[in-house]
C-alpha cells in the first residue's frame, strides 16, 4: 500500500498505520515545519518527504507510484470555534482545497480527512466536496484528553470503545489527591450537563498566573485534560492539581500519552516545539481505529 499524507506534521498517520498492523510500501509526506519533519525522520527514516502541498503534482511527484490511501488534517485555524472563524477566506483553511485536488487527481481507494468542530456551513462544504458526512469522535474515548474532532472517510468503522482513561492514568507521578474540599464538590454539582459530559473536572485556578482565565485552569487528575492546543508557552500547557493548593504543568511525555503517541516520540527538539507539534497532531489511537477498517 502506498500512502500520501498531507499536512503530515510529525507523522502521526505513520504511527497509526503501524499500530493497526499496516506497513505501507511507500509513505509520502507533505509537510513544511522543519521541527515536525525532524521528528518524523528520526522515528521513520523511510518516509519520503515531498515538501509544500501546493508544490505536490500528480503524477510527477510520485515516480509513477499509485496512491492507495490519502490522509490529512488540513490547517484548522480558519475553521475553529476557538479562532476567528474566517472559514474558507482564511489562507490556511484554503489549503483544504489542495487535499480535494489531490484526492481527485490521485483517486486513491481510501481517504481520511480530520478537522475541528466548525460552523455547519463550512462542514457542509467539506462534506459535499468529499461526498461523505463526517463522524464526530471525542478522543476522550481512547485517551485522557477531551478532544472533539470530525472525521470524513470512506473507510468503514464502528465507534471506538470507551477505555475510561483519566489524567491519573497518564501522569508520571500521580499524587494521592483524593481529598476534595466542600467548595470543590459544590462546584462540580453546579457544572452544566455539557461540562460534565466532557469529563473535565476543574480543581481550581492557578492564582500565581496572570492572563486569560483559561490559561489559569487547573484540572483534577481524576478527570480529563483539556484539548492540547498548537500554541505553546505563556502557561498554555494543561495543568493538573497535586494537592488542594499546588499544581504543575503536564510534561511533554504526559502530553504524548494524551495523544496516544509513544513516550519520547517527540524528543530531540525544544519542549515548546514538542508541545506545539503534539497540539497540531492527531490522537493516534482514534486514527488507528479508523484505518483498521481497511484490513
Amino acid at each position: 500500500m502506498n500512502v500520501l499524507s498531507l499536512f503530515d506534521g510529525m507523522a502521526c498517520g505513520r504511527i497509526a498505520l503501524d499500530r493497526c498492523g499496516i506497513t505501507p510500501r511507500r509513505y509520502f509526506a507533505s509537510e513544511i515545519d522543519k521541527y515536525a519533519i525532524q521528528i518524523a525522520r528520526k522515528n521513520w527514516p523511510d518516509i519520503v518527504h515531498i515538501g509544500n502541498v501546493q508544490d505536490v503534482m500528480w503524477p510527477e511527484t510520485f515516480d509513477g507510484e499509485k496512491i492507495d490511501l490519502l490522509i490529512g488534517g488540513s490547517p484548522c485555524q480558519g475553521f475553529s470555534f476557538a479562532g476567528k472563524q474566517l472559514n474558507f477566506d482564511d489562507p490556511r483553511s484554503k489549503l483544504f482545497f489542495e487535499y480535494v485536488r489531490l484526492l481527485k487527481e490521485a483517486q486513491p481507494r481510501w481517504f481520511l480527512l480530520e478537522n475541528v468542530r466548525m460552523k455547519q456551513e463550512s462542514q457542509d462544504v467539506i462534506s459535499e466536496m468529499l461526498g461523505v458526512a463526517p463522524v464526530a469522535i471525542n478522543s476522550s474515548l481512547v485517551s485522557a484528553q477531551n478532544r472533539y474532532r470530525l472525521y470524513w472517510t470512506n473507510i468503514p468503522f464502528d465507534m471506538p470503545a470507551d477505555k475510561g482513561l483519566v489524567m491519573r492514568d497518564i501522569l508520571d507521578a500521580p499524587q494521592d489527591f483524593t481529598v476534595m474540599s466542600n467548595r470543590f464538590i459544590e462546584r462540580q454539582k453546579n457544572k452544566s450537563q455539557k461540562e460534565r459530559a466532557s469529563g473535565l473536572i476543574l480543581a481550581g485556578h492557578a492564582a500565581d498566573i496572570k492572563g486569560h482565565g483559561y490559561n489559569r485552569r487547573v484540572y483534577h487528575p481524576e478527570g480529563k485534560a483539556p484539548s492540547l492546543c498548537a500554541a505553546s508557552g505563556g502557561n498554555l500547557e494543561p495543568k493538573t492539581a497535586v494537592s488542594e493548593t499546588a499544581w504543575r504543568k503536564l510534561t511533554p511525555i504526559e502530553c504524548e500519552r494524551l495523544q496516544t503517541v509513544p513516550d519520547n516520540y517527540t524528543e530531540g527538539v525544544s519542549n515548546s516545539q514538542r508541545y506545539r507539534m503534539l497540539g497540531n497532531g492527531w490522537t493516534v489511537d482514534v486514527v488507528a481505529h479508523i484505518l483498521a477498517g481497511i484490513k
